[in-house]
């Protein structure tokens, strides 16, 4: 039986070369000796991206994360109010909070300090003992061990008992055993971290990322003071920046500051808390005047952007007690129109926040719940507390009953709308908008499609493209604004007709009319190539503001970039130099003016991309060797909700508000 499976796996029609007799001899030495054991916290630096999702901008803020995380659980736990991250002038952070101070004594089992145990040991802490954290937003990581074990220093010290103890650690590995340093008053934990430049492949910190994720902490856990410090010098003022994030309503603000920039239906944030059983629930929810929905959810503090099981126990629970109180209501009769799920969602801002023991998660980016309890807790918190609402407050219930009737009449135009997008153009045959210079292949993989401002870079774009892997679509003007339009007048858009129908996407599944089908994406690079100019940026955010409302999926799923041109080409003689930056160009001159010869720089300002002939516009822009790309990502959807409805709405003070206080970034370019 063996000589036939064997003789059955090797066909004549399979070639396999031919093994020569030293590798061979090496097969045969196989054994116990050639099985690798990554001890410690080797498998961590050897396998980074497994443990802190990538090794880009994205993994170096997650150092941050999983530090605060510990600082946060002790917050829950109630031991901690006060929590401090500074970014230092070498992109070092440090993160002191005012906990009860990781133990130091002598861990049982390993017999060493526990501190030393924390630090150095995957999967050490207190956040696996029930009695100790009844719940934690650290276990979907893997602690503080891997912040060390990426860091090329990392220094713990803790003020417990009265007393301070200190460990230093260099890429994970204990350069001393915990000793004590001294007496204290004080009680607490600070970690002072430098991630590792050999590993990350950027070292700079953004104080705006963090920022956002602080005030989001903020207000998800309410009366914890987070304070953020910038200690790197401003480069227009020589000042630092510093912010503190503080809530006492909760919820009720968080929902307020995502709705800041639209007009209200009605006054305040409807409240549902239910802290009895096993999952504890908070949500807060509001509706204003405008078009989408905006739903964030978040498990023991962490952003569950694919939703889930509590996400869906909210919307079943909505759609039943709202649906339930317009028939009884009789509003519905009148309005002579069929009602759905997503019409009870549309200019709804709602937050979710769950409590759950032991989450499990699910979905490609492991933030989806999957428990099932946690459906059933949220639909009965929601079904009764905002049925009550709704019998307490009837000139409120009205307006939302209103609003949803508008909802799904708009719904059916869009619906209407979208599919005249989708219906095949019968005089092309491929429904591809003529516009379109697409490229030979077919490989969504390795296809390109740049979205390029007018029909003059749209020219230079098509002559100076790869055509094998590279589609032109120049959009002409500014395409709509979304962010101000009924659904259906989006699809009217030409502009916006020929993005969806160029990227071969369509709407509408089983479970959601509105949904983004992408099985047949065309390109899975979506490049926005605007000039570099006030009119550029605008049409970019307009793109941007299109793609975050209605295809989301995009950005998630990291399909959309921006083209970096160059600003500058600089000259002298036969030497040629461009350059991205102000920065850049004033370090060009005096390198391409060291000789001291007196002859001066020949410098030319690009002003739009159809300044450039196709050459240069291949070779700074569009060739893969030599391009800058900007990858759009979203690190947190309330926040990037928020920006784009104050940017893109209609409420002036908050955009001028904005203006002012980034006014120092911008340039005046006469």
């Amino acid at each position: 039986m063996r000589q036939t499976l064997q003789k059955s796996l090797f066909l004549p029609t399979c070639k396999y070369p031919k093994m020569s007799e030293e590798k061979a001899q090496k097969g045969s030495n196989y054994s116990g000796s050639n099985i690798q054991v990554l001890e410690g916290l080797e498998a961590v630096r050897k396998r980074p991206a497994m443990y802190i999702g990538d090794v880009g901008v994205r993994g170096l803020h997650h150092l941050i994360w999983e530090v605060v995380d510990n600082s946060i659980d002790e917050a829950l736990a109630g031991y901690c109010d006060t929590v401090v991250v500074t970014i230092n002038p070498d992109n070092s952070i440090t993160v002191d909070d005012n906990g009860r101070g990781i133990p130091t004594d002598i861990q049982p089992k390993l017999k060493k300090s526990a501190l030393e145990v924390v630090m150095t040991v995957l999967h050490a802490g207190g956040k696996f003992d029930k009695d100790t954290y009844k719940v934690s937003g650290g276990l979907h990581g893997v602690g503080v061990s891997c912040v060390n074990a990426l860091s090329t220093m990392l220094k713990a010290t803790v003020h417990r008992d009265g007393k301070i103890f200190e460990q230093e650690y260099q890429r994970g590995i204990p350069k001393y055993d915990v000793r004590e340093v001294g007496s204290t008053e004080k009680r607490g934990t600070t970690i002072h971290f430098l991630p590792d430049n050999t590993i990350f492949s950027v070292s700079e910190y953004n104080y705006e990322t963090v920022a956002a994720r602080l005030r989001e902490l903020a207000f998800l856990n309410p009366k914890i003071r987070l304070t953020l410090k910038d200690m790197r010098e401003n480069e227009e003022n020589g000042t630092h920046r510093s912010d503190e994030f503080y809530s006492e309503g909760g919820l009720r603000e968080f929902v307020e500051y995502v709705d800041s920039t639209r007009e209200k239906l009605i006054p305040a944030p409807i409240y549902i808390e239910n802290e009895k059983g096993e999952i504890p629930v908070q949500i807060a929810m509001s509706y204003n005047t405008s078009f989408s929905e905006n739903l964030v959810s978040y498990v023991n503090n962490i952003n569950t952007h694919e939703g889930g099981t509590h996400v869906a126990g909210f919307r079943r629970a909505l759609t039943r007690t709202l649906k339930g109180y317009a028939d009884r209501s009789g509003l519905l009769e009148k309005a002579k129109v069929e009602i759905s799920g997503d019409d009870f969602r549309e200019g709804l801002t709602a937050v979710i926040s769950v409590k759950v023991q032991e989450p499990q998660f699910e979905g490609q980016t492991k933030t989806k719940l999957g428990n099932s309890e946690a459906m059933g807790a949220v639909d009965t918190a929601v079904g009764e507390m905002l049925q009550t609402y709704l019998e307490e407050n009837p000139r409120e219930a009205k307006q939302i009953v209103n609003k949803v009737i508008l909802a799904a009449q708009a719904r059916i135009a869009a619906r209407k709308a979208r599919e005249m997008v989708q219906r095949k153009n019968v005089l092309t045959g491929t429904g591809l908008p003529g516009k379109l210079a697409d490229c030979a292949s077919t490989d969504p993989s390795i296809c390109e499609l740049y979205l390029v401002e007018g029909d003059s870079a749209g020219g230079s774009a098509k002559q100076g493209r790869d055509r094998n892997f590279q589609a032109i679509l120049p959009l002409r003007g500014k395409i709509l604004n979304v962010e101000k339009a009924q659904e259906h007048k989006i699809y009217e858009n030409e502009e916006i007709k020929n993005m969806i129908t160029a990227l071969g996407v369509s709407f509408g599944t089983e479970d959601d009319e509105k949904a983004l089908n992408m099985k047949k994406l065309r390109y899975h690079k979506i490049i926005i190539m605007t000039d570099a100019d006030v009119d550029g940026s605008h049409i970019r955010t307009l793109i941007l503001t299109f793609f975050f409302r209605y295809m989301r999926e995009l950005i998630e799923q990291g399909y959309v970039y921006i083209a970096l041109p160059p600003l500058y080409l600089l000259k002298r003689g036969r030497d040629e130099r461009y350059c991205w930056t102000e920065d850049e160009r004033m370090a060009l001159i005096k390198e391409m003016t060291k000789d001291g010869k007196e002859d001066s720089v020949n410098i030319q300002r690009y002003k739009g991309l159809g300044e450039m002939n196709p050459d240069q516009l291949w070779s700074t822009t569009m060739d893969p060797e030599r391009r800058s790309l900007k990858k759009v990502t979203i690190e947190s959807a309330a926040e990037a909700d928020h920006l784009f409805s104050m940017l893109m709405g209609d409420e002036v003070a908050p955009r001028r508000e904005f203006i002012e206080k980034n006014a120092k970034y911008a340039k005046i370019d006469i």
